[in-house]
């Protein structure tokens, strides 16, 4: 296989893992406190050009998407009425007991179980500061300060637990919009952040933004089918005029 097309070939496959990673982005941009992901691109540096016996005219790098990165900057918040929707203004996480252990998130989109548990729309428990669950003690409505105290009937029943990572790179996404923090990297108390109540926070995504990047690597994906299609017809000519040459 000649350069132009291991370059064009690669350079496709880079782009089919964009399609996905944007396909998916725009799928959830209308899911509340979704961040959306973005690709790192980088170039593959062959073996041959790692030594001094680089074959000429091989390919020696070839574009490759090195990683996906996660874009944690905030989504508008919007307004709903429910007192039990809450939205983080600033850095941090809500933190839940998921099945397997603690996950962060950022939807606040909280329901009351039928045991009077703050739970989220998965059913995980929302932690509270100090690793305990809110659990309602009356009917009485229930009021979340800024700083994420819970308050109902005039009593302090505990404080959300509003959680953030020095970098929040090293989570990985988890099912349902959840992060997962590896083992080692312990989450601490938030710093500068607001709790608002009866909001939500909207998808980072912008679904116009997310369509007009959607077609550019679909045109680029197309060139690139071009470029493999040329180098097929040049080496179907190359090998025809050789064996016009030699009969």
């Amino acid at each position: 296989m000649d350069g132009l097309t291991i370059a064009a070939a690669s350079g496709m496959k880079a782009r089919m893992e964009s399609l996905d990673m944007l396909a998916n982005n725009l799928a959830n941009a209308a899911t509340a406190g979704f961040k959306g992901d973005r690709e790192f691109y980088g170039l593959y540096v062959s073996a041959a050009a790692r030594t001094a016996a680089s074959t000429p005219g091989a390919p020696a790098t070839l574009p490759v998407i090195e990683r996906h990165w996660t874009d944690f900057s905030q989504g508008t918040l919007n307004f709903t009425g429910n007192p039990l929707d809450l939205a983080i203004s600033g850095r941090g996480f809500f933190a839940v007991n998921g099945p397997h252990g603690p996950l962060y998130t950022r939807n606040g989109n909280f329901h009351l179980s039928a045991a009077g548990v703050l739970t989220s729309a998965e059913g995980y428990p929302v932690r509270l500061a100090g690793g305990g669950e809110f659990r309602t003690i009356s009917p009485g409505p229930i009021e979340v300060s800024a700083d994420g105290a819970v308050t109902q009937d005039g009593a302090v029943a505990g404080r959300i637990d509003v959680v953030d990572f020095p970098d929040p790179a090293v989570l990985s996404k988890h099912a349902a919009g959840y992060f997962v923090a590896p083992a080692g990297a312990a989450p601490q108390a938030a710093a500068a952040f607001e709790v608002r109540q009866r909001t939500l926070e909207g998808s980072n995504v912008g679904p116009a933004e997310g369509a007009v990047r959607l077609v550019s690597v679909i045109r680029q994906f197309e060139m690139l089918q071009r470029a493999v299609a040329l180098g097929g017809e040049m080496n179907r000519r190359a090998i025809e005029e050789v064996a016009r040459v030699g009969s």
